[in-house]
């Protein structure tokens, strides 16, 4: 028995059903991602930046 990757065809079965079951809710669920990756990076770059201007300790 050998799966393989999904076709174009079969990826777009696949992605009209979901447009079907979460067609309402999908933008919602996609602008909430799209806010969570910004935090995201926001919250790397912060961090980055507060290990730039700490002084290293020398023990």
């Amino acid at each position: 028995m050998t799966f393989a990757f999904a076709g174009g065809y079969e990826l777009f079965i696949v992605l009209a059903i979901a447009l079907l079951f979460f067609g309402n809710r999908l933008p919602g669920v996609m602008r909430s991602l799209g806010q969570s990756i910004v935090e995201f990076k926001k919250g790397a770059s912060d961090a980055e930046s507060d290990d730039k201007t700490q002084p290293k300790s020398i023990d």
